[in-house]
């Protein structure tokens, strides 16, 4: 079969659809693509979650270091960082002290577990924390601790 006639056939139709053949390399090679990129892409989400932890326990602790230098001390554990949602009325307190809030709500982790709070803190002053994405002390790989004395 010359060029022309082959260029002839599919123009007018002779030669309809792939053959079997065809197909399944097409499929093979789909496959071997998918493989190679879905753990990547599927793995973006827990990596983003991490950084937004990081970001969210600093944010924390600025809205920790304008309290303390509004009210003079930190937050005690038991008022924890709902002190930030609502600053208590303290006798003595500062009296030049904003009414208002230091952060808009309760935080929670991007895996929706409140973060933890220590003062005094076991690896400085205060300590502000998500236990990653389990939800526990410790851990490995995304279910790993994150902390305020690691940023």
């Amino acid at each position: 079969m010359t060029l022309f006639n082959s260029i002839a056939n599919r123009k007018y139709g002779r030669e309809r659809g792939f053959t079997l053949i065809e197909i399944m390399v097409v499929v093979v090679i789909i496959g071997i693509l998918a493989t190679i990129i879905a753990p990547k892409i599927f793995d973006k989400p827990d990596q983003a979650r991490v950084v937004k932890a990081q970001t969210d326990i600093k944010a924390i602790m600025a809205a920790l270091n304008l309290y303390r230098l509004d009210h003079f001390k930190y937050p005690t554990a038991d008022e924890g960082l709902q002190a930030l949602v609502t600053p208590p009325a303290e006798p003595g307190a500062n009296t030049n002290a904003p009414a208002t809030s230091y952060l808009d709500k309760a935080p929670v982790d991007p895996w929706q577990h409140p973060y933890q709070y220590l003062n005094p803190g076991v690896h400085g002053e205060i300590d502000v924390m998500s236990y990653g994405r389990d939800g526990q002390p410790g851990g490995e790989g995304y279910d790993a601790d994150i902390g305020s004395w690691e940023i």
